[in-house]
């Protein structure tokens, strides 16, 4: 058996290699996760994987993962980003610390978020990616709505057409999954996993799930406006396709169908770019240090003892 004992020094912020010199996501499923020095091991019944833990970037843990506690501990030293998720990706279940040192993509998201202004700018880059080549920058909120609504009823129309589903439009019970007929029940499975696997991208890159631009007031706002980017290509015509010729266990049938695709379509990469063209983030990934706010400046320095040689009662 392997020890998991290390004499490893934690690595400084500024010997961690940037993000973008690193893998981007790693899924993991059914081994035991420990460490050997500055290596993440990997095993299952086939031998054992030594992945370099500088290399890594986000973790995702998968059913059947065991995971050791000197391996947690070499992974918070590197900077990495642990999120338990279902089967490949599909469900997010919690999430350790961020990907980023920093808080940079956190506070733009805040702040274009609490502003009028530029939460209206966010949510026509939103709707913009929806409609490919067409300048919507003079169409009012409701009007940019009204385009969506009518694009998403002539989606459902053309894949119930092209699958030979019935459709009578998006009705389900959110308390009673088997209430709803055989493609509705697809499409909510399918979109479960979106939404699972947009809210784990969110995590791994310091954002919050809960910071909305066109879904308010939910603990998931954000990550069901990244998700509904990509339901007209990946879950709708999904669901449709399996909904016309599965007949059994459809839900499971759709959660792997969905977890495949996700993998064909590199979606976890366009998240991630996505979410930091959305939040209107081209600085380049760096490790910032701790600082305090301040009034008068954007920064001041830490670790800096103020007000020396004043009294203060």
């Amino acid at each position: 058996m392997m020890s998991d004992q290390s004499g490893m020094k934690k690595a400084s912020i500024s010997e961690l290699p940037t993000i973008s010199d690193r893998m981007t996501f790693l899924y993991l499923e059914h081994c035991r996760i420990s460490r050997e020095d500055g290596a993440v091991t990997v095993k299952d019944a086939e031998g054992t994987v030594y992945i370099p833990a500088a290399a890594i970037s986000v973790l995702l843990l998968g059913p059947g993962t065991e995971i050791t506690h000197r391996a947690m501990e070499l992974i918070g030293d590197a900077g990495i980003s642990v999120v338990w998720t279902g089967e490949h990706g599909v469900r997010y279940y919690a999430h350790g610390r961020a990907l980023n040192s920093h808080s940079r993509l956190l506070e733009k998201q805040a702040k274009l978020v609490s502003n009028t202004r530029s939460h209206l700018e966010v949510v026509r880059k939103m709707y913009a990616m929806r409609f490919n080549n067409e300048d919507v920058s003079g169409l009012t909120l409701q009007q940019l709505r009204g385009r969506e609504g009518a694009r998403m009823r002539k989606i459902y129309r053309e894949n119930a057409k092209l699958y030979k589903v019935e459709w009578n439009g998006r009705e389900y019970d959110t308390e009673d999954f088997f209430s709803g007929s055989p493609v509705n029940q697809a499409l909510s499975a399918a979109n479960v996993c979106l939404y699972g696997l947009a809210s784990a991208v969110i995590s791994a890159l310091g954002c919050s799930n809960g910071l909305g631009f066109i879904h308010v007031g939910h603990e998931l706002s954000f990550a069901y406006d990244i998700a509904d980017l990509y339901k007209a290509e990946i879950t709708i015509p999904l669901a449709f396709k399996l909904a016309g010729t599965v007949f059994s266990d459809l839900p499971d049938v759709v959660r792997r169908s969905v977890r495949d695709e996700f993998v064909k379509t590199h979606i976890l990469e366009r998240m991630v770019r996505d979410i930091k063209y959305l939040l209107d983030d081209s600085e380049s990934e760096s490790n910032v240090d701790i600082a305090l706010w301040d009034d008068h400046h954007k920064i001041a320095e830490y670790g800096v003892s103020y007000g020396k040689g004043e009294d203060y009662e």
